[in-house]
């Protein structure tokens, strides 16, 4: 692939003569590179082993999460089976999910390697990987709650993918916040701490203005679209966790509007 180097020369030359020439070139090879990385992420060969990835990192991780607290409860469990059920996950894939989660709590398991194989499939693809975090928070919370030790493995998870303790407590938070919203109708209450869960929601301060809360709301639809997940590698059948928090995030932002 030289189509970068060939036009970044050409304007170089023009521009500065040999030494323009020379740079860019350099500037078009890595163009080129980059271009490439593109092409082959989005291939469907690609998509199709990241989508495969995706689902065994995250059902392994789950496994990891409900094994935190010492031993898999016969809840978490059944907690596990109701996830495969509302992902609409069957027959054979949902057998490969059980053996995943059987995997991850495994007392001898390590989470560096299996996060360590799904950031090489990623190739780094950073909205991936929060989206896989996004995913494992969620699940987390299945229960109402996160303890201390599901929180742990999270961090480190968070950690691993390149996520530092603000970025990851930011995203916890918007995610706790948009489940507060999960059966929230147009009747809803407008209380102070359901205003308050609202802009936490939407990751922006209470005090924010009108354009940066509507900023923030089309950033979050924007990243949860079922195309742009599919697109990304997402699995089809986890993509309806996405529908829902979508549906979350516009009752907070629907309270907002309607509070202003």
């Amino acid at each position: 692939m030289f189509f970068g180097k060939l036009i970044a020369g050409l304007l170089g030359f023009l521009l500065l003569g040999w030494v323009g020439l020379v740079l860019g070139l350099l500037v078009g090879h890595a163009f080129d590179r980059g271009l490439a990385r593109n092409i082959a992420f989005t291939s469907p060969e690609q998509l199709d082993a990241i989508r495969q990835q995706f689902s065994e990192t995250c059902f392994t991780l789950l496994g990891v999460i409900a094994k935190a607290d010492g031993r898999v409860s016969p809840e978490e469990i059944t907690q596990a089976e109701h996830i495969m059920t509302q992902l609409g996950i069957e027959g054979s894939q949902r057998q490969a999910a059980i053996d995943y989660f059987k995997q991850g709590a495994e007392p001898d398991f390590q989470i560096e390697p299996a996060i360590a194989s799904f950031l090489e499939r990623s190739q780094g693809h950073r909205q991936l990987n929060q989206t896989l975090l996004m995913f494992l928070i969620t699940m987390a919370l299945a229960d109402g709650v996160i303890d201390r030790n599901e929180r742990q493995v999270m961090e480190s998870c968070a950690r691993q993918m390149g996520f530092d303790q603000v970025a990851f407590n930011h995203l916890l938070g918007m995610i706790e916040a948009q489940s507060h919203f999960h059966s929230f109708g147009e009747s809803g209450s407008a209380d102070a701490d359901m205003l308050s869960d609202a802009y936490r929601a939407l990751g922006v301060a209470p005090d924010s203005d009108e354009r940066t809360v509507k900023r923030a709301y089309r950033k979050l639809m924007s990243e949860n679209h079922p195309d742009k997940l599919i697109a990304r590698g997402v699995p089809e059948a986890m993509v309806k966790i996405a529908t829902e928090k979508s549906q979350e995030i516009t009752a907070a932002y629907e309270l907002i509007k309607k509070s202003a």
